[in-house]
């Protein structure tokens, strides 16, 4: 089964293979909070400050219109690569900054229809991630959280074993293929982060 992948004007477009996907998540961490008021968009979150993300392997994702678009950041020094749409600023997916690692969260705003992103992957809040940084009260999922982890790990794995070529954001040695810049002092002030 496949999603359509697209940006909120429609530049950017995709799709999405959802057979490749590791586990979908609601994360809770100030990052994620930061990222999204930084984009501008408050409506990424859930009402306790939660994104959805569903983790998979790069090549789930396929690009196919737009792609002179994506632009990325990283909100502090050796974090996460944080894909957005430079068009209208609607992200897109998260990644290590090393290319070889086959990972991609993929921020679930940029896949529709909403009912199908649900009948792939379940519903949104099965798994949290980082309660402790929620704006209001959200019960843990421990035992989901320990599972979701070994997918993750196993899919990561498995793609090492495989020797899966980087894709989606980077070169065939692991390095970006675009420039992701890092949020100056300013910036991470701006958006609640530390400036140290």
């Amino acid at each position: 089964m496949t999603l359509a992948l697209r940006c909120r004007c429609g530049q950017v477009k995709g799709i999405v293979s959802t057979g490749r996907a590791y586990v979908r998540a609601t994360c809770y961490c100030k990052d994620c909070q930061a990222y999204a008021r930084h984009l501008g968009r408050p409506d990424l979150m859930d009402t306790q400050g939660g994104t959805d993300i569903v983790a998979m392997n790069p090549l789930a994702v396929q690009f196919t219109a737009g792609e002179e678009n994506i632009a990325g950041l990283c909100l502090r020094k050796g974090g996460l690569f944080r894909w957005y749409a430079a068009c209208c600023r609607t992200p897109l997916g998260n990644t290590p900054h090393d290319g070889r690692v086959a990972y991609v969260g993929i921020v679930t705003a940029c896949l529709a229809p909403a009912e199908e992103v649900d009948a792939a992957f379940g519903p949104a809040g099965r798994v949290v991630l980082n309660t402790g940084s929620a704006t209001g009260e959200v019960r843990g999922t421990p035992v989901a959280f320990v599972l979701g982890g070994v997918r993750i790990a196993a899919g990561i794995l498995g793609a090492k074993v495989r020797r899966q070529t980087p894709g989606l954001f980077f070169n065939p040695s692991g390095q970006t293929l675009r420039t992701a810049y890092p949020l100056n002092a300013g910036e991470r002030h701006a958006v609640g982060l530390e400036t140290g």
